[in-house]
C-alpha cells in the first residue's frame, strides 16, 4: 500500500478507551498516569492508524524497535492483525508495564524485553517497526540500525518508520522543543542525538535495495513527523 493512501487520523475514542483500560492500576487510588496518557496519545496522534495500515495484508512476524509501552501490539489485535508480535525497549521500567498491560489484556503471540539499540540489535525476520526512535541515535547508530533493519524484511513484510525529520521548518523546531522537554521532565530517558533528512533516510534505504514510500504524518499535531514505507 502506498503510504500517501494510509490513514492520517488518530484512533478513535471508543477503541482508545479500550486500550487504555489495560493501563488502569490495580486499586482505586493507584497511579493513573500511563492510562491518561495512553488514551490521550491515541486519539491525538496520527502513528498508530498509519502504522496499521501499512502493515496490514502481511502475516510476517513483526519486530517493534522502540516499543514502549506497547501500544502498536494493542493496536494491532483491535484491528485484527494477529501476526506474532515482539516488543523492545532500553526502558526497563516502561517494558515492565507494557508486559503487564498486555497480560491484562490477553494479548495473544505478544512479547516484550529489554535491548538497548545503540548497542545491539536483535535477530529476527519478518516486518519491522522504528515508531518515534532514530532521533535518539547519533549519525552512524542511525547508519546501522536501518542497514540491519533492511537485512531482516522478508518478501511479504514491510519496514515502517515513523520519525521526525530535520528541515528548516517550524515544525521542525516544535519537535526539537518538545523531545528536549520530553528528556527533561524524565519521560524520555534518552536526550535526541540527531535528526535525519527525509532524501538521507529514502537514500539510505534504497541503498539497500528497497523501495520506499514516505508521507507526511502531521495529524493534528505540530510535529515534523513522517511515515516511512520499505519493501522489497
Amino acid at each position: 500500500m502506498s503510504a500517501s493512501a494510509v490513514a492520517t487520523h488518530a484512533l478513535e475514542a471508543t477503541a482508545a478507551r479500550r486500550i487504555a483500560s489495560a493501563f488502569l492500576p490495580d486499586f482505586a487510588l493507584g497511579n493513573r498516569y500511563d492510562y491518561y496518557y495512553v488514551q490521550g496519545k491515541l486519539r491525538s496522534d496520527p502513528l498508530y492508524p498509519g502504522a496499521l495500515a501499512a502493515l496490514r495484508g502481511s502475516t510476517a512476524p513483526l519486530l517493534d524497535l522502540g516499543c514502549g509501552l506497547g501500544l502498536l501490539a494493542h493496536a494491532l489485535r483491535g484491528d485484527g492483525q494477529a501476526m506474532a508480535y515482539r516488543g523492545v525497549d532500553t526502558d526497563a521500567a516502561k517494558i515492565a508495564r507494557a508486559t503487564r498491560a498486555a497480560r491484562r489484556a490477553s494479548l495473544a503471540d505478544a512479547t516484550f524485553e529489554v535491548v538497548d539499540l545503540a548497542r545491539t540489535l536483535p535477530q529476527h525476520r519478518g516486518s519491522v517497526a522504528l515508531l518515534d526512535v532514530l532521533q535518539y541515535l547519533d549519525v552512524e547508530a542511525q547508519q546501522r540500525l536501518l542497514a540491519g533493519m533492511s537485512a531482516m524484511l522478508t518478501p511479504e513484510a514491510a519496514l515502517v518508520i515513523r520519525s521526525p525529520v530535520a528541515d528548516d521548518g517550524g515544525r521542525s523546531r516544535t519537535t526539537r522543543l518538545f523531545d528536549g522537554l520530553a528528556h527533561r521532565i524524565g519521560w524520555m530517558g534518552m536526550r535526541p542525538q540527531h535528526y535525519p533528512t527525509l532524501e538521507g533516510l529514502r537514500a539510505a534505504l534504497e541503498s539497500h535495495g528497497l523501495y520506499v514510500d514516505c508521507t507526511p504524518l502531521y495529524g493534528r499535531t505540530p510535529f515534523n513527523n513522517w511515515l516511512i514505507v520499505a519493501r522489497r
